[in-house]
């Protein structure tokens, strides 16, 4: 098939092994990238190992060349990948209850509680999103990861995307890494903040602290926008949106310009209670021991029908309590 902007995407019909076809055009950002690297930005749902056997085992034509993984590309040129189904772990489908927002035949848009791990892991072999999407979608066994594009962390609330079908998944993974999804968040952060503004600060693992991420050089470029909803005497609802998507990057850019995310265990440190605060709010920052950072809004492209469309959902009543209770604590000196 051929393609007219590079970054389109489309998907042949599937073989009886369940194998499929993805053509598309490298982007122009891929210019001087290996090849396997470059296709590990492309399609991040699958391992780098795979990708570079899918290459050695001729399953991708570049220009309709057999390429080696080494190869540099220029960016613009014709990709064709046969995919293979993932199939080497098996999770188990659980009756976990699921907020859906909307779905159709495509797409699952999905309202995420804190505290719900994504993905299976160490120490979290059961009770995800995941097993409770299998549960809902038995078919999604049959997509990458479940049919899950993007992640929030454990104690993030909101809106997530879900691909119900292969051609979803890789329209979806495209618009991700085209940054045409709009993921607009709500934080509260710690001081008082004069205006809005933009973090750019490369992300990567802690030089000291693997657990963690830092602002590093030689990091993956992260952006982030964020304007002030609502002003406290010592804290700030931020409306943040996120031009890129790196591994807890809101939390590491807010508390790189020194205003953490409240309540955030791992870069807010301990918890701070404002000078002369009331009792109640006293008692609502004490016992709010997550990040107070809420996924409200989610747009993008659908798949099949490229409608754009967009969703939007409230903070969850513990986040609004803490937001209400600030409110109250201004209101209070302010008389």
């Amino acid at each position: 098939m051929n393609e007219d902007e590079a970054g389109a995407v489309t998907g042949n019909s599937a073989g009886d092994d369940g194998a499929r076809d993805i053509d598309t055009r490298l982007p122009p950002e891929a210019a001087g990238l290996r090849l396997d690297t470059a296709l590990a930005n492309l399609y991040p749902e699958y391992s780098r190992s795979r990708l570079q056997r899918w290459i050695r085992d001729g399953r991708v034509r570049l220009d309709g060349a057999v390429p080696r993984p080494r190869e540099r590309v220029a960016g613009g040129e014709s990709l064709s990948i046969r995919v293979e189904p993932e199939r080497e772990v098996r999770h188990a489908a659980e009756p976990i209850g699921l907020e859906i927002v909307y779905e159709d035949g495509e797409i699952i848009v999905l309202d995420k509680p804190a505290g719900r791990v994504v993905h299976p892991g160490a120490g979290n072999p059961s009770g995800t999103l995941l097993n409770a999407l299998l549960h809902h979608a038995p078919e999604l066994e049959g997509v990458p990861r479940a049919g899950i594009v993007h992640r929030l962390d454990r104690d993030t609330s909101g809106l997530m995307v879900v691909a119900r079908t292969l051609p979803a998944h890789t329209a979806l993974v495209s618009q991700l890494q085209a940054r045409s999804v709009r993921r607009e968040y709500l934080a509260l952060v710690r001081g008082a903040l004069v205006s809005g503004g933009t973090v750019e600060g490369d992300i990567g693992r802690h030089p000291t602290q693997r657990t963690r991420m830092a602002v590093v050089l030689r990091g993956k470029p992260a952006i982030t926008h964020y304007r002030i909803a609502r002003r406290f005497h010592a804290h700030t609802l931020l409306d943040v949106r996120l031009e890129t998507g790196r591994t807890h990057q809101i939390r590491v850019h807010m508390a790189h310009i020194r205003h953490p995310v409240t309540g955030d265990p791992v870069y807010g440190g301990r918890i701070a209670v404002p000078a002369g605060a009331s009792p109640a709010l006293t008692e609502a920052l004490r016992a709010f021991r997550r990040q107070a950072l809420h996924a409200a809004t989610l747009g993008l492209i659908h798949p099949r029908t490229a409608v754009q469309m967009e969703w939007t959902v409230p903070m969850p009543a513990d986040m609004r309590s803490l937001v209400e209770r600030l409110g109250e604590d201004r209101d209070g000196r302010e008389a």
